[in-house]
């Protein structure tokens, strides 16, 4: 016999409304506890689950809820990424100017990012959700989405910052980083990546975290640097400003340091704040030691006067892990070049710096 809890499963795609949402609302704490009740009968519950989409809003909430919880299993992620129908009808609904439950969908999507089959949105054609958007594509709906929403603008039940995750997964593949990169006819030639960056200094910290974690996956081209440093309008990114405004605060530079440092980085207001969080900002430092891959990167971070900015941050920031990813990034500023003379081959030590080694942190990442 199914025991109570089994029973209530059932519930889930009865006739009636009200026992319906009493099923649905008691499940969600079961879903984090017991997410195998979720899984019998050949996932039978999930298929109700992914029908309550269209049900009354409290439901569909619940709904989305557990489905959200469940969907860390690698079975359940399966069943809903490969559901071609249900993503549309998620789709649907998260370009709908209107839907209660943008947020909860979009907290679905970025748990479906961790599935390959995911990077399907990368070109699937869809209707155009006028006037959000003027591109066919889903992946380009969801950028409008994320950047034309922020903060209820869009649609006042959401925000979409979840969506930065979604675009932090789809960065660690080539085909990803190749759509953030390359400029879209549909959008007037607009290169996704410049929409996103914007957001690095954004209240919303899943927003900020979601965004340099997409930064730095797009980092591992190595033959994009140049136009991820180059500015906006030399048809590049301009991503500087956006990796090292966070990592300053309010403190005062020399003339000597200012001199040459970005526009954007000089003459900041007295309340300027650092990003907060350490793990934000170890992000930013490792997209900056990946662009020191090539020696044109390592040059025009030393115009721009990377390094104080780094050295004043090592300072203020008493966080270990922060403290190590200066110091590997001021190590290959501060070294000559090959074939070159200066201070360190006379044997002068860098400052502040230790020996760089291989780090499982510069490995495509998985944001959590």
């Amino acid at each position: 016999m199914p025991t109570e809890l089994e029973e209530l499963v059932e519930f889930l795609h009865h006739g009636n409304t009200q026992i319906r949402q009493i099923a649905a609302e008691e499940l969600v704490a079961y879903s984090t506890a017991e997410p195998s009740l979720f899984k019998r009968n050949q996932l039978e519950p999930v298929k109700d689950l992914k029908l309550l989409i269209k049900d009354y809003t409290p439901i569909a909430k619940n709904a989305l809820t557990i489905l959200i919880n469940i969907s860390e299993g690698e079975e359940v992620l399966k069943n809903v990424v490969e559901d071609d129908a249900y993503l549309e009808l998620l789709l649907k609904r998260v370009t709908n100017q209107a839907e209660p439950n943008a947020n909860e969908q979009c907290m679905l999507l970025a748990n479906l990012g961790k599935s390959s089959s995911i990077k399907k949105l990368l070109t699937l054609k869809r209707e155009v959700p006028k006037p959000l958007s003027t591109s066919p594509i889903a992946i380009d709906q969801l950028l409008d989405c994320f950047v034309k929403g922020s903060a209820g603008s869009y649609n006042k039940y959401a925000d979409y910052d979840y969506l930065s995750y979604l675009f932090a997964d789809l960065a660690k593949d080539e085909a990803g980083r190749k759509h953030f990169l390359t400029p879209r006819k549909e959008d007037t030639n607009i290169v996704p990546l410049t929409k996103l960056v914007v957001f690095t200094e954004h209240k919303s910290t899943i927003r900020r975290r979601g965004v340099a974690n997409t930064i730095k996956n797009t980092a591992f081209n190595v033959h994009d640097h140049a136009r991820l440093m180059a500015e906006q309008s030399d048809d590049g990114v301009g991503v500087l400003p956006y990796l090292l405004l966070p990592l300053m605060g309010d403190e005062e530079y020399s003339d000597e340091d200012t001199e040459g440092m970005l526009d954007e980085c000089q003459l900041l207001p007295p309340d300027k704040q650092r990003e907060q969080e350490v793990d934000i900002i170890s992000t930013h430092l490792d997209t900056l030691l990946l662009l020191t891959t090539s020696k044109e990167g390592r040059e025009r971070l030393r115009e721009v006067k990377c390094y104080p900015i780094v050295r004043e941050l090592h300072l203020q920031v008493e966080d270990e892990g922060v403290r190590e990813g200066c110091d590997r990034l001021v190590q290959v500023l501060m070294r000559d070049e090959e074939g070159e003379e200066g201070e360190a081959e006379a044997g002068a030590v860098v400052p502040r710096v230790q020996e760089v080694e291989e780090d499982e942190d510069d490995q495509i990442v998985e944001v959590m």
